[in-house]
């Protein structure tokens, strides 16, 4: 395909052509997207021309690396897939990565081990780098080192304009700051570059218990959560144990440092004897699986996010139910946030909410035709923590588009319209986590 006299070195793929279905269909299968053009970028350039080419064209352009933060359908659009895009290089002096748009958290995680560094990984390797970044990123490092996005140095992007900038806190420094958190709204990434920490290995793992200690491990949990340092990220599940198909309470940490026995000791007690002690001394790569258990294959999902100041007992109840034997959901999360997140210093993006200590959380699969009973579940999980919960989510765990502006503080999601009518007027990207353009003509460059 030529475009503005150049060639496009990648494919294309149209409605019945061979590779089409392929390269349309991301990880959660509920998105059956039906895009009435698929460009697999194999160049930098390409992304440009694919820009270019939606707009000559009058599509919508929707971008895909690979799949994972899905939720809107592409239908009729110019879907740009960036999959090949996945060069890494790791600079061990400066301690930074710089990556392809297609690059995935388990070829960072493995490039930057060799020299016993590591980034703000999400919790699945198979996870977009870029996608994850620039919705925020929450890490098992995060209450250590911050949300992914505050660790992000300078971004290569095409602006809406179709022109190719280099964007960091020296050139164009409104728009960088909307980059480290406000999603996909501004511009088509075609290089990150970000910090790695030192980081060789970690004492992790998910350890599963008697579900019967539910209660009260998220009561010891809640308790014990406010005076967690900063070097311990931890979550308490209920989930069904992949090898024995039970019920079960898990206990998820990750340390970086030697062995966090002592420092989870409050919730170990309330927990008591293991089903399966699997808290370990683990190299980051191997503890990223550990810690979150396999990648699932791409399915059909849906997921429920609530941040909340505290746990009083009415939500802690309302875990346990939703976790229980009989319960469709794959697991129930409950996450303490913090640390470092919520202190991130005065050149942070616009991922947030910092400040909110606790999220619970609620996924499960579509393991049948019939969604009736994970909707009934998820929809009574989420009725009975709203009365206690913040109402602002975490936009990279966010399925629900209309409640994109939720994600945001008020005067961080004023000043994300101010720069979309900069950088985007014309509202080129909004399919995903739509952020329209303010109505003023401030110029924020």
């Amino acid at each position: 395909m030529t475009i503005h006299d150049t060639v496009l070195t990648g494919a294309v793929f149209r409605p019945g052509e061979p590779g089409y279905d392929e390269h349309r269909l991301g990880w959660n299968r509920t998105v059956d997207s039906r895009p009435a053009l698929i460009v697999a970028a194999a160049t930098g350039a390409d992304v440009r021309l694919a820009l270019l080419a939606a707009r000559e064209r009058g599509l919508p352009l929707a971008v895909q690396a690979t799949g994972h933060g899905l939720i809107a359908p592409a239908d009729g659009a110019l879907l740009l897939k960036t999959t090949a895009l996945d060069q890494v290089t790791i600079d061990p002096e400066r301690r930074t990565a710089r990556v392809g748009p297609g690059a995935r958290w388990a070829d960072v995680n493995r490039a930057a081990a060799r020299y016993g560094l590591a980034g703000l990984a999400g919790r699945c390797g198979t996870v977009g780098v870029t996608g994850y970044t620039l919705g925020g990123g929450q890490s098992w490092l995060s209450r250590t080192f911050g949300f992914a996005a505050d660790s992000v140095l300078r971004a290569d992007i095409v602006t809406a304009d179709g022109v190719a900038r280099t964007v960091s806190a020296d050139e164009h420094p409104g728009l960088f700051w909307a980059l480290r958190g406000g999603g996909g709204n501004f511009g088509l990434v075609t290089a990150l570059e970000f910090r790695l920490y030192p980081v060789a290995r970690v004492w992790c793992g998910m350890s599963f218990y008697p579900i019967e200690r539910a209660f009260d491990t998220l009561a010891a949990y809640r308790d014990w959560a406010p005076g967690e340092p900063e070097a311990m990220n931890t979550a308490v599940l209920l989930l069904r144990e992949p090898a024995a198909g039970r019920r079960v309470l898990a206990i998820r940490a990750f340390h970086h440092g030697d062995d966090g026995r002592r420092t989870l000791a409050p919730l170990l007690a309330a927990a008591g004897p293991p089903l399966v002690d699997a808290f370990a001394v683990r190299d980051f790569p191997a503890a990223s699986q550990a810690t979150n258990g396999p990648d699932a294959p791409p399915m059909p999902n849906r997921q429920e996010i609530e941040m909340l100041p505290g746990l009083p007992d009415d939500v802690l109840h309302a875990v346990v139910e939703a976790g229980s034997a009989d319960s469709p959901l794959a697991f129930v999360d409950v996450r303490h946030w913090g640390g470092a997140m919520a202190d991130p210093g005065p050149d942070a993006g616009p991922a947030g909410h910092r400040g909110v200590p606790f999220s619970v959380q609620g996924v499960a699969a579509y393991l049948s035709p019939d969604r009736g009973p994970v909707d009934a579940a998820l929809d009574r999980l989420s009725a009975r923590l709203r009365p206690h919960a913040t109402g602002g989510p975490l936009l990279s765990l966010l399925t629900d588009p209309a409640r994109t502006r939720a994600a945001f503080t008020p005067s961080n999601y004023a000043r994300l319209t101010e720069l979309k009518r900069t950088w985007d007027p014309d509202d080129v990207f909004h399919l995903g986590h739509h952020i329209p353009p303010a109505t003023t003509r401030k110029d924020l460059r």
